[in-house]
């Protein structure tokens, strides 16, 4: 099974696939690593990010889409644009994509229970998408 993580920042999402197979993990090539929605923020803008993310999803056979939840207040709430990209892949709809937002106590308590089985550096991602990747990976092991 593949797993898209996800981390809302800004106006983009960053993106990170990981497969699931016979208990062994891997990183599927993917020649995107970031979806951003244009400065605008008009609905057809929006309706332009929905699409280009479901045709990623869809390209890749991506069972579920593990998202790192954001605050909605307090020092490191979400901004007002990520909650909207956050809404635009939860209503993909067809093709039994399951969307799950990840809290950071699940995060950290998966973690805890299940360390990641190789550094991240070894991974050969940007750094900027460590927690895609982590998100990826908690959306693997979490049930």
């Amino acid at each position: 099974m593949i797993v898209c993580g996800v981390e809302l920042t800004g106006s983009d999402a960053v993106v990170c696939l990981l497969k699931l197979d016979r208990g062994q993990f891997s990183l599927p090539e993917c020649r995107v690593r970031k979806l951003s929605l244009n400065k605008n923020h008009t609905r057809d803008d929006l309706k332009q990010f929905q699409a280009a993310f479901a045709e990623l999803m869809a390209e890749h056979g991506v069972a579920r889409v593990a998202i790192k939840e954001r605050m909605p207040k307090g020092k490191f709430a979400g901004g007002a644009i990520s909650f909207k990209l956050e809404a635009a892949i939860q209503l993909i709809g067809g093709a039994g994509l399951e969307v799950r937002l990840l809290s950071p106590a699940l995060i950290k308590s998966t973690l805890a229970a299940n360390p990641l089985p190789i550094p991240f550096a070894e991974t050969g991602l940007k750094v900027f998408q460590e927690t895609a990747f982590t998100a990826a990976y908690v959306g693997h092991m979490a049930k």
